[in-house]
């Protein structure tokens, strides 16, 4: 059992795997990319030696702490780890470095296995991630792609990457949110947007995969993105930059916006449950109008069956993104201008 410091993501290079040894709760706030979770203690028995520890004092709580770490060991040793080889290695960390990872390192030490605990533990980790953040944020060469709503930039995006041409910084993945009053309605898998150290660590973990000194493509964000700030070294990077124009007619946009968001033509209460919290801007008279041809509108569209193919030419590049839809017949061309540097 040696002890490591955290100072890149090649630090977790050459493991076979990485272990995080808090509680699912801790994990699920936050971890390193790529963890997997072994608890010594789970959510319950962490607040029991917790209260423990400050009602009866630390031996009390470091013996019943013993016995739980010991059993939730024993148990890992019989289930995940009862096929590894002796060659395995294996990184594990805690919060801090502590009684957790060091109990978990001793024992798999005293079988054969490889181990390592990071110093400092997720801690560590934690200040790697803000330091990194803001060190690689102000080397970033950014270029925003904006455009009105439903103009089909995320597509847009989403399709460079597919295609490996400009390089791209999916915020919007990153965050699980499409970034506007609807945007939580559309996820991959209904999964819940990460916490924002989460969502920090994601998006830390695809700068490091770029190449800072080309050109990266993101899409135009406000700073929040559903629960979470954007950092705020890459907020004002995306300020300063310069901007591409998406250009999509009124039509084309609507029809790619019914598309997206189909669920809310089957089911349009939906929709009109989002609208109460725009009577502050808008007035109770036109959420009630809208409410009504939202209504209409949506019993119109159920039957027709109309949706958009986006070209977009980079370079000497043309990306062609369509719906999946087989009876889409509809397309329209997006052409990219250059605007002032700036939101």
């Amino acid at each position: 059992m040696r002890t490591c410091t955290f100072d890149s993501f090649a630090s977790a290079e050459g493991y076979d795997d990485i272990i995080d040894v808090r509680s699912p709760a801790e994990f699920a706030e936050d971890h390193i990319p790529g963890a997997i979770n072994l608890p010594v203690l789970d959510n319950a028995e962490r607040v029991i030696v917790g209260t423990l520890h400050r009602q009866a004092g630390e031996f009390e709580a470091r013996r019943t702490g013993a016995s739980l770490i010991s059993a939730n060991i024993a148990r890992h040793l019989a289930d995940y780890f009862a096929d590894k080889p002796k060659t395995y290695r294996a990184l594990i960390y805690c919060w801090r470095g502590g009684q957790r990872s060091k109990s978990m390192a001793t024992v798999m030490s005293a079988v054969g296995w490889q181990t390592a605990i990071i110093s400092g533990g997720y801690k560590t980790y934690r200040a790697f991630v803000r330091t990194a953040l803001e060190e690689l944020c102000t080397r970033l060469h950014p270029i925003i792609l904006t455009g009105l709503t439903g103009s089909g930039k995320t597509l847009i995006l989403r399709r460079m990457q597919e295609l490996g041409l400009p390089q791209v910084l999916d915020l919007e993945g990153l965050a699980n949110h499409r970034g506007s009053l609807l945007g939580d309605e559309v996820r991959v898998d209904n999964a819940q947007q990460p916490t924002q150290k989460g969502f920090e660590s994601r998006l830390l973990h695809a700068l490091a995969k770029l190449d800072l000194d080309r050109p990266i493509f993101i899409e135009s964000e406000s700073k929040r993105i559903g629960l979470l700030n954007c950092p705020e070294p890459l907020w004002l990077k995306m300020l300063d930059a310069p901007v591409a124009l998406a250009n999509v007619s009124l039509e084309e946009r609507a029809r790619y916006l019914v598309n997206d968001y189909c669920h809310f033509v089957t089911s349009p209460e939906q929709l009109i449950g989002k609208l109460p919290v725009l009577k502050k801007t808008h007035g109770a008279e036109r959420i009630d109008e809208w409410i009504a041809k939202i209504r209409i509108g949506c019993h119109f569209l159920k039957s027709s069956s109309r949706c958009t193919t986006i070209h977009l030419t980079v370079g000497a590049t043309t990306i062609r993104s369509r719906c999946s839809k087989s009876t889409c017949r509809n397309s329209s061309s997006l052409t990219l201008t250059r605007r002032s540097p700036n939101l």
